[in-house]
């Protein structure tokens, strides 16, 4: 993968819906190196899954970092941001989105 020169435009942060039961959805993350996710909190409970690379996490006080093939929980109202060094990809798996009535899942197709 080539890393684009000065100037040149960034590729957008991508975030892809994968499935989707209502009460849970699983959204895809593909970060490129240098890019970052700003600082955010989730209403619901959130389990952050490395697939390729590593996301360097930070929850306010200190950075840690998330390989590929480990998983990390963020807790509701947790202010959190991410950064990758290198070009780095996971599921984000949300738990008990509020208000919404479980129902078959449903499986993006390509």
């Amino acid at each position: 993968m080539s890393v684009p020169g000065p100037g040149a435009p960034r590729r957008a942060i991508g975030f892809e819906q994968i499935g989707d039961c209502g009460s849970m959805r699983v959204v895809g993350l593909s970060l490129e190196a240098g890019q970052d996710v700003p600082e955010h909190r989730n209403a619901i409970p959130v389990a952050l899954i490395v697939t390729i690379g590593a996301l360097h996490f930070h929850d306010g006080e200190k950075w840690a970092e998330v390989r590929a093939g480990e998983m990390l929980l963020i807790n509701p109202g947790e202010r959190h941001r991410y950064r990758a060094d290198v070009e780095t990809s996971a599921y984000l798996v949300f738990a008990g989105l509020p208000g919404v009535r479980s129902r078959t899942w449903t499986v993006r197709r390509r």
